[in-house]
């Protein structure tokens, strides 16, 4: 079927999928137009013998009739109005950071119209899953996602280490080095003993003692150089090209920008080159109700392209910023953060960015819109 309209063609149905034209009333309208004209030429010929006044109230009659067939020709419908999502009650605190929340009513968002032909299903997700990427970072592994066609955007904490963590792991080091240290004083005592001693049982045990805490010793110097190797690279401030962004079709990129928000957990990335595939933001009419059906996209684990389901759980506001979040029962695991949460049309409708810890299928996600808040000045 093609569309009389903007000849878009599609399998069927009472409305074009991308004009919104409804085709029976544009068949009412031909038809109006064809015994309009009907109408027109027997008046016309009477007009020869009623005079010029009939002719203008003819003229007139033909006129209303156009009218009224373009009112129905453009397919005017009224949008119905978006519901308040019902907000459940208060929930707990939750990890990597930890936060009370409470009920909050639904974000509402700025109009924006649009013409779009709306996906669903499999076509959708797939679409988004294209534009997901992996991010490998020196202290581990993340998501995020094209939000146009130049810039990234996942979690602060994929990119950027926790301080806390690294003071924590500072000392752990700090302590190993010691623990090295006395473990190598040690065993230099006990050899100086060993070659001051008269041969004999006991110091042949000594030398078996000697061999076993050497042995130890080299078991633990390769993960405590290891763990040096990480902390000098954590220690420095991060730099855009430590970040490794894994494209969907398993190619690898280096960031060539970083831009991290001092009130999110957010970041935004840039690479070198490309016009890229993104997930774009729902149009005003498509609404976000309690129990829509919901995806996540990530890596978890390491298992790149994860795709998990459930469903839209309610929003939720943090105590003492005021920050809301996208509740999911969709599964987020570590890998997941900064993934995308789309709807079933494949529209990117939050950042993936926390669990409530010690819980199953209660996760957070960042609000889309909060992305182009944070970062008005370089993605518009």
């Amino acid at each position: 079927m093609r569309c009389p309209k903007c000849s878009h063609e599609q399998k069927g149905g009472p409305e074009c999928e991308a004009c919104g034209l409804i085709f029976e009333k544009y068949r009412m309208v031909q038809n109006r137009k064809k015994e309009a004209a009907a109408f027109k030429a027997q008046e016309a010929q009477k007009s020869e013998r009623s005079g010029t006044g009939m002719k203008a109230v003819q003229l007139i009659v033909v006129a209303v009739l156009v009218a009224a067939g373009t009112y129905y020709f453009t397919g005017y419908r009224q949008k119905p109005p978006q519901r308040q999502a019902v907000a459940p009650p208060p929930v707990a605190a939750v990890q990597p950071v930890q936060v009370k929340l409470k009920a909050e009513k639904p974000v509402v968002q700025a109009p924006r119209p649009q013409k779009k032909v709306l996906l669903s299903g499999a076509s959708a997700i797939q679409r988004a899953r294209n534009a997901t990427v992996s991010i490998e970072t020196p202290w581990g592994t993340g998501s995020g996602f094209f939000v146009n066609k130049n810039y990234i955007v996942t979690n602060r904490h994929v990119v950027e280490f926790d301080e806390e963590k690294l003071a924590d792991f500072k000392d752990k080091m700090e302590t190993s080095r010691r623990m090295i240290e006395l473990e190598k004083q040690k065993i230099d005592e006990m050899k100086r003993t060993y070659r001051q001693m008269p041969k004999g049982p006991s110091r042949s045990q000594l030398a078996i003692i000697i061999a076993q805490h050497e042995e130890e010793l080299n078991k633990v110097l390769p993960r405590y150089e290891e763990g040096e190797r990480r902390l000098e690279q954590l220690d420095r401030k991060v730099r855009p090209s430590d970040i490794k962004i894994i494209m969907a079709d398993g190619s690898e990129q280096e960031a060539n920008y970083l831009l991290v928000s001092e009130n999110s957990d957010l970041a935004l990335l840039s690479l070198f080159s490309g016009d890229w595939s993104y997930i774009e933001r729902p149009p005003a009419t498509v609404g976000l109700q309690q129990g829509d059906k919901v995806y996540t996209i990530g890596s978890p684990v390491g298992l790149r392209s994860t795709v998990t389901a459930g469903v839209f759980s309610g929003y939720r506001q943090q105590i003492g910023d005021g920050q809301v979040y996208l509740q999911t029962d969709a599964a987020i695991n570590p890998g997941n953060s900064g993934g995308p949460l789309i709807d079933e049309h494949g529209f990117a409708r939050g950042v993936n960015t926390m669990i409530l810890r010690d819980t199953e299928g209660i996760g957070f996600a960042i609000p889309i819109e909060k992305v182009f808040e944070e970062f008005r000045s370089t993605l518009y």
